[in-house]
């Protein structure tokens, strides 16, 4: 099984197509974990305000009501089903039929899995803020909304940055699902691989090693960015 990986590994990588397929699956990835991570973060925000949001008059509660149940509905469904089957359920049940590109069904479920649980870290940032920093918006004349997006939410981003890298390397490592509707991602390419030469080790130690390097990247860029602020609070 181990016998002569090295040259295993050049027949299928530096002589033959390995290489050139395994960097195709690997722009892809990057690009479905970039995108689906903004769709993730925009979804997230929104189920987290809608989550929290308490209204004043009889309106604004009925309103504020009915949006905490959307969100727990969202945030339950996406977070108590596996991706793969809404991956699958998404493109086999839906959007496939009408003829939809599988990569954009990628970038929408895997964005849209990643926002409940964006949505709960968002929502625990948020109430980990002391309440004298509402009253201190109140107190320079601020309304509500003015107070959450100046004053509430950047405080809660710099306290939840850990948590969104976390979640940023399981969504890089979830990619590895939409090869089942076609997406030709780098899990996807190591198969082909297989399919060519016979031989399954070569090709998963290389990708195992090509997400490994790639979760060390994105742990590398989280933290600098947490340095970075960390640094602008101290300044």
């Amino acid at each position: 099984m181990f016998d002569n990986l090295s040259g295993r590994f050049i027949d299928q990588f530096v002589t033959g197509d390995g290489l050139d397929l395994m960097m195709k699956g690997l722009v892809i990835t990057i690009e479905i974990s970039a995108i689906a991570l903004i769709i993730g973060i925009a979804i997230g925000m929104l189920m987290a305000l809608l989550k929290i949001a308490k209204g004043k008059t009889k309106a604004g509660k009925i309103f504020c009501t009915i949006g905490n149940v959307i969100a727990k509905i969202y945030i339950s469904f996406f977070r108590g089903t596996p991706v793969v089957v809404q991956l699958l359920l998404a493109y086999f049940g839906i959007f496939g039929p009408l003829g939809v590109n599988p990569l954009y069904v990628g970038f929408c479920v895997l964005g849209c899995n990643s926002g409940a649980y964006v949505a709960e870290i968002i929502r625990g940032g948020i109430q980990s803020i002391d309440k004298g920093q509402y009253e201190a918006g109140r107190s320079l004349g601020l309304p509500y909304r003015a107070t959450m997006f100046r004053i509430i939410i950047p405080q809660a981003i710099k306290n939840i940055l850990p948590a969104l890298g976390n979640e940023l390397i399981a969504l890089i490592k979830e990619t590895s699902v939409v090869g089942f509707i076609s997406v030709f991602d780098m899990t996807r390419a190591a198969r082909s691989i297989i399919s060519t030469h016979y031989d399954a080790l070569v090709p998963y130690l290389v990708l195992a090693g090509a997400y490994l390097l790639i979760v060390l990247v994105a742990t590398f860029l989280v933290g600098r960015l947490e340095r970075g602020l960390s640094k602008s609070d101290r300044g």
